[in-house]
């Protein structure tokens, strides 16, 4: 498998000539930058740049990957993923995923704040009555991309939600790196790829964004209405690419006001939207995960 190769392949389509410098004379055989072109760019000999490319050399030198970023313009996190594939070793063999003993107290402890963990693949592995209260997209055993990208019910929550898809498939690619072998990823990367020309189209770009360790979301709650919530996200210590999410708000504002009514609602009352159920099950449509 030649990630770094495809990695590359993508982001030089993206770059148009003019962009870097280089005429366009309108008879261009391939979208973007030519391999010759983004060598001569980043200053190597396009002999190597191909056999990188190609997948015949899988240990460029960290100044080799330094001057090709350069030349594609990568940003800070994009370069680091591009690090990443270069020094990618043998796929490791992912544990189930699983939270710490004192992590679902600790939840259940914040009453009046939403707050749930994910797990590297964005499967929700723990939240308290709060955070399922304000979405069943919080609910243990769903899939955050899956649901935003195929519920149209969690679409109607999240006001702008595309653009929340860009985020968390480029956060997707960052969180599992070079192990893109995990069944588990294979399985959700092929049945979104069925299901969705959006997923298709943003994969393929190969953009890699970690997670935004805060910000602020607005959503719209069936009951409840608008709400504006400040949200921040930390790493669980001792579980690979597990993450804390607890959504807060401006005290005093309509939206705390909000929070406060739908923590006092009747569990049962809590909308859920069809289509956030758990679907780990086994699936048989999944497609490479590239």
């Amino acid at each position: 498998m030649n990630l770094i190769g495809e990695y590359l392949r993508a982001r030089r389509e993206l770059i148009r000539p003019e962009d870097v410098g280089l005429l366009d004379n309108g008879h261009r055989r391939v979208p973007g930058l030519r391999r010759d072109e983004l060598a001569m760019l980043a200053g190597i000999s396009t002999e190597y740049y191909t056999r990188l490319e190609q997948g015949r050399d899988r240990r460029p030198s960290p100044q080799v990957l330094d001057a090709i970023a350069r030349a594609l313009s990568l940003d800070e996190d994009a370069t680091a993923h591009l690090h990443a594939l270069g020094a990618a070793e043998a796929p490791r063999r992912r544990r189930p995923e699983r939270i710490r003993p004192g992590v679902q107290p600790l939840l259940d402890a914040w009453h009046n704040t939403p707050a749930y963990v994910q797990g590297p693949l964005q499967d929700v592995l723990a939240a308290n009555r709060l955070a399922v209260a304000l979405s069943p997209i919080f609910t243990p055993g769903s899939n955050i991309l899956r649901s935003v990208l195929l519920d149209p019910a969690v679409q109607e929550f999240l006001p702008g939600w595309q653009n929340r898809v860009s985020s968390l498939v480029a956060a997707l690619r960052v969180m599992v790196g070079p192990d893109v072998d995990d069944p588990r990823l294979t399985d959700l990367v092929g049945e979104l790829s069925v299901k969705s020309d959006l997923f298709r189209r943003l994969w393929s770009r190969h953009d890699a964004k970690p997670h935004p360790g805060g910000g602020l979301h607005r959503m719209r709650h069936p009951i409840v209405g608008d709400l504006e919530l400040h949200y921040e996200k930390f790493a669980v210590t001792g579980a690979t690419g597990q993450l804390l999410v607890v959504y807060h708000a401006e005290p005093g504002s309509p939206s705390a006001d909000a929070l406060t009514l739908l923590g006092s609602l009747p569990e049962e009352s809590a909308p859920r939207p069809p289509g956030t159920a758990d679907r780990t099950a086994p699936r048989t449509h999944a497609g490479p995960a590239r």
